[in-house]
């Protein structure tokens, strides 16, 4: 089984990748591949936070029982 990626080191790499953006290397040619990656990202982001919300969920509701 291949371990996933943890959520607070995607939202690092994210900032990074928007940091990119502001930096001295930012090159209107590599702009678009660039903010295709961080919101291709930004969007795996989202899906681990749905995720663990739902595990939350779950958790609570066993312990409410």
């Amino acid at each position: 089984m291949s371990q996933k990626e943890s959520i607070s080191k995607k939202i690092d790499k994210l900032k990074a990748q928007v940091e990119w953006f502001y930096g001295e290397k930012f090159d209107l040619a590599e702009a678009t591949e660039k903010y295709r990656g961080a919101v291709s990202l930004a969007k795996e982001i989202g899906v681990d936070l749905n995720s663990l919300k739902n595990e939350i969920k779950v958790i609570e509701e066993d312990f409410a029982r």
